[in-house]
């Protein structure tokens, strides 16, 4: 098959640009001037309103009822009430009634007065919470008729926005939940419960915190956003196209050289957007086409892509979003989240680049000559000041332990300085390196003038970006907030365990799987960040249960580490896999071939949560005590040990899944490579029975995968034993 041409990127780059804008931003793109001025000024107003809160905290539930009431109004002025391509049918009848010139009116070119209408009073409903604020608590757990009958809109019009905004999985999850709490006494025994009067119901869900303004929309008001603005600020800097020049600059001239560059640049770039389809869009417009130009089939390349942008997600310090959510619903220090994350996000990092290694391999993927690519050095340094904001973060997140809000705002407050100044710098250089005298001061005034209001320009329009990025994310906590309350005015939790018991007939292996099964299910139709709130809130806690019952003490961030890693895995499962439709829009292949491919490459991390749910090792946790609190590893070189243990667990892993190590492995070979990724990520299971120590096993497990690649490179004719002739 001929290569693709320019013209026939572009588009699969403009139809990767739509899926992001149908699932992150909103599609439509007014074409009336007022329309459009209106979205930026209040994109921009939310951002303020973000960054004022933050240097002067308000009340918690103020704040997230304007968070929410930002973000409910723009979901209806940016995303269409229904998919042109497809609409209903009642849409169809009404267009026949309308005047002719009006048909074909597109409603991504306008917004229509009926969404402006609902997008006004949705945020009415939202700050209704704030105007009557002391009025509701002096009438708490007694809500007026007024107070029901707003609430009773505020629920409708936010399962409206979710649908608009993020699909019907979650507002059809959010009907169920909330007929459960009025069904409650017709249900079968295992789920019955006495019923929730409709009053008591918008008392929960809409005028306290345990719904609606509960835990997830108070981190999405308090942490997330402002790490969504920081990454919108430092994409907009051009932080971005420098992660990806230095990954090709250092990585380029390997075998397989772009796909490996695409797995660090979607590693660096993950750090900071906590978005696995934005990543692969950003990402994926420059490493596709490089990879499928070196040789990679088109559906690989894009898979690549697609497992490296995934597992973005997986890595701190923003997690999706989700390590504040967990911080939150656990109720440990953010840092320890981070902590308990980075060795397997590490490990399943570097494993994706043995896996493209292995790739490239098996291909024998030709290399791109180093006179093609730029010089390491010279594009290391000539951006390094796109580090300084991120080095400004860890520092204080890390080092000095400040506040997420804390280091997040003084990140955000060095980016912008680095915006504003970077363009007068780069064009006082250029008018240095022209040899211009001083009597041209006046243009080179007027250049540095035109230079800083771009930069000024590229904030505001950073600020647009961050809160266009935001309108799914508030809607999805919010939206995701009504399962919560549900499950904590019905104590759905202890009945949950009952039925996953019952199903699994007290399988903990069993019990895993349907939770992992549950959580890819979910994560197909919904946000990673909604879907870790779900099954955190419902799962989550069965997975803590019935381990203790089975005599396993599993500590509570494993478990939630755990369906936060299925529900990632969603975004390149198919068939809704929407990472995967992304990537296969711009290698123009197959998005149900990508995402299988991409699944393949991304079982390496599947298998993750089910290793340290068993070896708490692997989150740098060495045990329970009685109390439930955690016993964390302090000591350096064991970390050290479990670190390269595990990574090599995942190479042998990798190896066997790809049937490749130094050369094509057989099937007895494979097998030996699986039986030492077990003994060195759970040498227990023989060292017990053995009676030897843990350390040893794993160590003789890595001399035998040693012997086994040697035989294999012999084998292959790549090494020769002294005194053997070596082939002409």
């Amino acid at each position: 098959m001929a290569e693709p041409g320019p013209e026939t990127e572009d588009s699969g780059e403009t139809r990767a640009q739509e899926i992001v804008a149908q699932v992150e931003s909103g599609p439509r793109n007014p074409e009336f001037w007022l329309s459009r001025l209106t979205i930026m000024l209040l994109c921009i107003a939310w951002s303020g309103y973000q960054l004022y809160i933050a240097y002067q905290p308000i009340d918690a539930t103020i704040a997230r009822a304007w968070h929410l009431a930002f973000a409910i109004l723009l979901v209806f002025l940016a995303y269409p009430a229904f998919n042109e391509a497809r609409p209903p049918f009642w849409v169809k009848l009404w267009r026949r009634l309308l005047p002719r010139r009006r048909r074909k009116r597109s409603l991504r070119g306008y917004i229509p007065l009926f969404d402006v209408a609902l997008g006004v009073i949705a945020a009415a409903a939202a700050l209704y919470i704030w105007w009557d604020y002391e009025g509701i608590i002096m009438r708490q757990g007694l809500p007026s008729q007024a107070d029901v009958w707003i609430g009773v809109v505020m629920i409708i019009l936010l399962l409206e926005a979710a649908r608009r905004a993020l699909g019907l999985a979650l507002p059809i999850l959010g009907i169920i939940f909330l007929a459960y709490s009025f069904l409650g006494p017709y249900l079968p025994e295992i789920l019955r419960h006495r019923g929730i009067p409709l009053d008591y119901v918008i008392n929960d869900q809409y005028l306290s915190t345990t719904g609606i303004f509960g835990v997830p929309l108070a981190v999405s008001t308090d942490f997330v956003f402002l790490f969504v603005l920081f990454g919108a600020l430092l994409d907009r800097a051009g932080a971005g196209k420098y992660f990806i020049d230095v990954a090709f600059a250092g990585l380029g001239w390997m075998r397989g050289g772009p796909a490996k560059a695409a797995v660090v640049a979607s590693g660096l770039t993950g750090m900071v957007s906590g978005s696995s389809i934005a990543n692969t869009v950003t990402t994926g417009t420059f490493t596709i086409p490089l990879m499928k130009k070196v040789g990679l089939p088109a559906h690989k390349a894009a898979a690549i892509e697609v497992a490296a942008s995934t597992n973005g997600q997986l890595m701190p310090p923003i997690m999706g979003a989700a390590a504040f959510i967990m911080a939150e619903i656990i109720g440990i220090p953010y840092l320890d989240v981070v902590r308990a994350a980075l060795i397997p996000a590490l490990i399943s990092y570097i494993a994706l680049f043995y896996v493209v290694h292995l790739e490239a391999r098996k291909l024998d993927i030709k290399i791109i000559p180093r006179s093609e690519l730029p010089r390491l050095l010279k594009t290391f340094l000539g951006g390094l000041h796109y580090l300084v904001p991120i080095i400004v973060l860890v520092v204080y997140l890390v080092v000095l332990r400040r506040s997420a809000i804390t280091s997040a705002l003084l990140a955000i407050e060095a980016l912008a300085v680095i915006i504003v100044v970077q363009r007068p710098i780069i064009a006082w250089l250029a008018w240095q390196r022209a040899g211009l005298t001083a009597q041209h001061g006046e243009t080179l005034g007027l250049a540095l003038r035109t230079a800083f209001a771009d930069g000024i320009k590229d904030i505001f329009l950073g600020m647009i970006g961050g809160a266009r990025n935001m309108i799914a994310v508030g809607v999805a906590t919010a939206s995701a907030g009504i399962i919560v309350g549900v499950v904590i005015s019905t104590g759905l939790v202890g009945r949950f365990v009952t039925l996953i018991d019952t199903v699994s007939g007290g399988n903990i292996y069993l019990m895993l799987i349907l939770t992992a099964i549950t959580s890819m299910i979910l994560g197909m139709g919904l946000p990673t960040t909604a879907n870790y709130i779900v099954m955190a809130t419902l799962t989550a806690p069965v997975i803590v249960t019935l381990g203790s019952d089975a005599g396993l003490l599993i500590p509570v961030i494993a478990a939630h580490l755990f369906v936060f890693y299925f529900g990632i895995l969603a975004d390149d499962t198919p068939p809704v896999g929407l990472a995967a439709y992304a990537a296969a829009a711009i290698g123009r292949t197959d998005p149900i071939k990508t995402g299988i491919q991409g699944f393949t490459y991304d079982l390496r991390t599947a298998i993750l949560p089910f290793i340290f749910l068993f070896n708490t090792e692997l989150l740098m946790i060495d045990g329970v005590a009685a109390d439930g609190t955690v016993v964390w590893i302090d000591n350096p070189l064991r970390l050290i040990w479990i670190f390269v243990v595990s990574l090599l667990a995942m190479f042998s892993f990798a190896a066997a899944i790809q049937g490749f190590f130094a050369e094509r492995c057989s099937i007895v070979e494979r097998l030996l490579l699986l039986a030492f990724c077990v003994l060195l990520f759970r040498p227990s299971v023989a060292a017990e029975p053995l009676d030897i120590p843990r350390e040893l096993l794993q160590g003789l497990a890595i001399v035998a995968c040693a012997l086994l690649y040697t035989v294999q490179r012999l084998r292959a004719g790549s090494w020769h034993l002294p005194g053997r002739n070596r082939p002409a």
